[in-house]
């Protein structure tokens, strides 16, 4: 029987796919699209997705290591300097490795462990990491849109 923890890790993994897909057949002139007057670009989902990996990582399931400066969360719009697709994809493999590292060194019993963020509340760590399979998914739709449809 396979634990918890595994269990949890293949289906973000799994669903994490319906971004790096995405990414394997993105533009560097993709990076600017818009969908009509949307204020986030491709490049800007892109990076926001690595942004709350990453934040997830240190402040919700602990890793001190990680450092972070989350600056789509914190600017909470698109500055349009989200251009470099290298940049952008060795980022969210980055935030990827490292949210997988500590996701995947939980035990059984700190799935029920409570934690508390502004962000959403008082959950346990498994439903928290709800959020970052559901977060990573929505925007990843949204993604999809603005490379199909988006305008430079």
């Amino acid at each position: 029987m396979q634990s918890k923890t595994h269990i949890l890790v293949d289906l973000w993994v799994e669903s994490r796919t319906r971004f790096t897909k995405l990414l394997d057949g993105i533009t560097e002139a993709d990076l600017r699209k818009k969908l009509g007057e949307s204020p986030n670009s491709a490049g800007f989902l892109i990076r926001h997705i690595g942004d709350v990996e990453l934040l997830f990582a240190k402040n919700v399931f602990g890793d001190s290591s990680v450092k972070v400066v989350a600056k789509t969360v914190i600017d909470q719009k698109d500055s349009g300097e989200w251009t470099n697709l290298v940049e952008l994809t060795t980022y969210v493999q980055d935030s990827f490795e490292k949210l997988y590292s500590i996701v995947s060194k939980q035990g059984e019993e700190d799935w029920e462990q409570i934690i508390t963020t502004k962000e959403f509340g008082t959950k346990t760590k498994s439903e928290a990491f709800g959020r970052i399979v559901s977060h990573t998914a929505y925007h990843a739709g949204q993604l999809a849109v603005v490379l199909k449809y988006g305008q430079l």
